[in-house]
């Protein structure tokens, strides 16, 4: 007899068609059955060990976090509520060009210290591997949710040449290619850079087109954080477009939002852009979180010239009155490569996170009002916390629009990410709330998806970006990943004010077959595993 019968349940399949009502078996982590209308049928009913009532829940698959800052959390909190309690099953890390393989023993440090903000200092961590292999063997050994990886750009260029701004000699565009194949043939589903990041973001189109060429030779995809979502943002995406073409390589825009003020009501420009090159034959996608406030690390603000050759001499630039009053009249007046060539507006900077207890009370207030409250100016108020906390602090960044959020999520090619940075004392709320909140708020509440558009959004989707044959769909022979949320009542929890309040409407989760999530709490069940790239065919 078979594991388990999900009964009387409303299926949103994930493939976007209507809904439909029906028992579902699942037995050795996959859907072995599915039978439509059974009751209405007066039909022999499926038998299971367990049956579950879902009884007015909708059964979907579950969800694939497109753009997950989860690297090194799925290894310390093996609960991992904030993703599990979202009806998330799978994350895709390594993200922003920036991650903690492949890496030798200087690189490792460097990169702890740089994306501290991200995801802890790691002290509580035994990095007991190097390789790409390495860390999703690291990951099999159990996590809460499946996880994906992309090869970090930028921690290949640390590793191969360093974090100097400076064109890659022949021999290390050879390493940095070996790099790449090797984490490709272990198991990574492709390629991420952070282009306002040290030092991925020293890499000129042609190197980054040759790394494109071996990313697209085992038929994987190219995720990049480009150069500007601020000023030169169009441009920014047109170069991405134009590079993957040239390099034969499928392209997923990280985060693709259009920011600051000079792209208000702009969102149209960039679809339309995407529009032409689809047609034209391009394989792209996006993903995007439904919030209009973006989250960082206040040292990305700052520079790029400021932060090469990495964190400590970043830290010496700010330490130097000469050097960081440069820093500032780039910041304030030039409009800084780090801030998207835009002129800071500290009022717009909040801490959402430091790595120093001592500093806590910057968190949750903008630069701009600690600066008042301190009396004095908002650089000196940065630059003195940068310093303090050693580039640790976390920010919101309040420079998005609705209406750009809203375009956006609309578009065929669109997928969910919640780049959610689960660090600091007041996180970005999308770390545990994106997921819900596009079903609770732009679904139920305003009508800008239907649920079964928001569904295949989330799911088949990014599954078929993935190249994963079995997930993303609610099919026999499928893997069992999946949700069973409550239509009428699921919303995020999750505030600016209170960001880890867990989401409601949410009662079940499956991972391979097996409840992660079961009358709305979180099991002790560890059943997510490294989701390797599948070859091509």
């Amino acid at each position: 007899m078979e594991e388990l019968v999900i009964r009387d349940a409303d299926v949103v399949d994930g493939s976007g068609e209507p809904s439909y009502r029906a028992d579902v078996v699942v037995d050795g982590g996959r859907i072995v059955s599915i039978v439509k209308e059974a009751a209405a049928a007066g039909c022999q009913r499926p038998k299971a060990r367990r049956e579950l009532d879902a009884e007015g829940l909708v059964l979907s698959p579950g969800f694939v976090d497109m753009h997950a800052h989860s690297d090194l959390a799925l290894l310390r909190d093996p609960d991992h509520i904030a993703k599990a309690a979202q009806g998330v099953t799978l994350e895709v890390i390594g993200q922003d060009g920036l991650s903690y393989a492949p890496v030798d023993d200087r690189t490792l440090g460097e990169v702890r210290r740089a994306i501290a903000g991200w995801n802890g200092s790691g002290d509580d961590i035994d990095f007991d591997w190097r390789s790409v292999g390495e860390y999703l063997d690291r990951l099999d050994r159990g996590i809460a949710v499946n996880a994906a990886y992309l090869i970090p750009q930028g921690t290949v260029r640390a590793l191969a040449v360093g974090w100097e701004d400076r064109e890659a000699t022949p021999e290390e565009l050879d390493r940095m290619r070996q790099l790449v194949a090797e984490g490709m043939e272990q198991g990574a589903v492709g390629m991420s850079s952070g282009l306002t990041y040290t030092p991925g973001m020293y890499a000129q189109d042609a190197e980054l087109t040759e790394l494109c060429r071996v990313v697209a030779s085992y038929g994987g995809y190219y995720c990049p954080h480009h150069r500007s979502y601020g000023a030169g943002a169009l441009e920014a995406y047109r170069e991405m477009v134009a590079l993957t073409r040239e390099a034969d390589c499928s392209l997923h825009l990280a985060h693709a939002t259009m920011n600051f003020g000079v792209n208000k009501g702009r969102a149209p420009e960039l679809l339309s852009l995407l529009d032409e090159a689809l047609a034209a034959g391009a394989d792209i996608s996006l993903d995007t979180y439904p919030y209009t406030p973006g989250c960082t690390t206040l040292a990305a603000m700052l520079p790029s010239w400021a932060n090469e050759g990495g964190p400590e001499a970043a830290l010496e630039r700010l330490a130097d009155e000469e050097t960081a009053e440069r820093i500032r009249h780039d910041l304030e007046v030039t409009g800084s490569d780090g801030c998207h060539g835009v002129p800071i507006e500290w009022d717009t900077i909040e801490i959402s996170g430091v790595g120093d207890p001592a500093l806590a009370d910057f968190v949750g207030h903008t630069v701009q009002a600690s600066a008042d409250r301190r009396g004095e100016a908002p650089w000196v108020t940065a630059r003195g916390l940068l310093l303090a906390d050693r580039l640790a602090p976390t920010i919101l960044q309040h420079v998005g629009h609705e209406e750009n959020v809203r375009a956006i999520m609309r578009h065929r090619v669109h997928t969910g990410g919640s780049d959610g940075i689960l660090q600091g004392a007041k996180p970005h709320p999308r770390a545990y709330g994106t997921f819900p909140h596009y079903l609770g708020h732009y679904v139920r509440e305003l009508g800008v998806l239907s649920l079964e558009e928001c569904v295949a959004h989330l799911t088949a989707r990014p599954a078929a970006r993935l190249r994963l044959p079995d997930r993303g769909l609610v099919r026999e022979g499928y893997v069992a990943d999946l949700a069973l949320f409550d239509p009428a009542t699921v919303a995020a929890g999750s505030s600016f004010a209170e960001p880890r309040t867990l989401p409601t409407g949410i009662p079940y989760v499956l991972v391979d077959g097996r409840f992660v999530i079961e009358d709305g709490r979180r099991t002790d069940v560890l059943a997510g595993r490294a989701v390797r790239r599948t070859p091509p065919t």
